[in-house]
């Protein structure tokens, strides 16, 4: 910070801290760390315990200021932080969390298939935001509410993330 530096990342290189941790540590630095000018804090998640997006969460609810993680989750070992998760956690819950993005929100499901794609990975069904299953309801209390009600059983919506319409199974 004395040098100069305006970013400041704070990796869970390992995925070991819980949120309650990560957060205490963004709150820490943030209120600690004092420079002429304006620093940015970021978190840098991996997924080995299955809390990357807690912990990114964590850290933009305690002051960080960008984010890091990849789409779909891709990364080393269990991967990272999923940004199209942390893209609609912001937008849905705003009210919540306060953070606005210029995210285009419609573009997640189109650049998730374009990076499965181009990474020859596959996205697994039951992938939060973008998975195939993610707007497909099977069992028939499911169906019924959606159909009366669509945010009855969709917290978000499939054309939110860049598709025409939820699917009902037989």
């Amino acid at each position: 910070v004395n040098a100069g530096a305006t970013y400041i990342n704070i990796p869970d290189t390992v995925g070991f801290t819980t949120p309650e941790e990560f957060g205490y540590i963004f709150k820490y630095l943030i209120e600690n760390v004092v420079s002429d000018h304006e620093i940015i804090f970021s978190p840098h998640c991996h997924d080995d315990l299955g809390m990357a997006t807690a912990n990114t969460l964590a850290a933009v609810k305690n002051g960080a200021g960008r984010v890091e993680g990849t789409l779909n989750g891709i990364g080393e070992r269990a991967g990272n932080c999923s940004l199209e998760e942390i893209a609609m956690i912001l937008k849905t819950r705003q009210d919540l969390i306060g953070v606005h993005t210029n995210i285009k929100h419609q573009e997640i499901h189109r650049t998730s298939q374009l990076v499965s794609q181009l990474c020859n990975m596959p996205v697994q069904l039951n992938k939060a935001i973008v998975g195939g299953n993610a707007f497909s309801h099977s069992s028939g209390i499911h169906q019924d509410g959606v159909l009366k009600a669509k945010n009855t059983y969709e917290i978000i919506t499939p054309e939110s993330v860049g598709l025409n319409q939820n699917t009902l199974n037989l």
